[in-house]
């Protein structure tokens, strides 16, 4: 079952529409969903909120130390609640995949993203859930530092947020542990 969900992205008003927020975007809006409020936690360096899902407690978590330091709020969290790799799903910006495409996995190298690196560092493993939000390639390498900061195309953000409503829809699945059934949800076009 999932415990804590971890939406990655950067804090402050400049980067609040950027790709690299597609996390925050999904975060919060499951943070509304399951009504939790979100507050600036200074010893998990993040903001941070907390409900009870059928007994169990459920945080959602957006980092607040910037993309490439995620791993710092992460793990603090995690080993203060002694919460399991195998059950923190970190949702983030995919560039492997097109806006409006989103996929679930277990594990895995962290693909050159600096929030994966820093959480696998972290925790020390890289077995946690990932939820991918595509956000599509600038097609060149040299772009993408460029492509993550910017803001998305309208169409862009329109087929990522399609992407986050229908991946929300597996949220009861993912905390009640059925991995199976959130990833035939997710994986199914809508």
């Amino acid at each position: 079952m999932i415990q804590l969900i971890v939406g990655l992205g950067n804090p402050g008003p400049e980067y609040e529409a950027t790709r690299h927020n597609a996390g925050f975007w999904w975060a919060e809006a499951a943070a509304r969903k399951l009504g939790i409020t979100l507050n600036q936690e200074r010893s998990y360096f993040a903001q941070v909120g907390r409900t009870n899902v059928a007994g169990h407690p459920v945080w959602v978590m957006l980092p607040q130390t910037f993309m490439n330091r995620s791993g710092q709020a992460v793990g603090a969290l995690a080993r203060f609640f002694k919460i399991p790799s195998e059950n923190i799903l970190v949702v983030h910006d995919e560039l492997d995949l097109e806006p409006g495409q989103v996929k679930l996995k277990k594990g895995g190298g962290h693909a050159g993203h600096n929030g994966l690196r820093d959480i696998h560092a972290q925790l020390g493993t890289p077995d946690y859930w990932r939820l991918r939000l595509g956000i599509g390639h600038p097609g060149v390498k040299s772009e993408v530092v460029n492509w993550v900061l910017k803001k998305p195309s309208l169409d862009h953000r329109i087929a990522i947020e399609q992407a986050i409503d229908h991946s929300l829809r597996a949220l009861p699945d993912l905390l009640a542990g059925d991995m199976v059934k959130a990833t035939k949800d997710i994986h199914t076009a809508p």
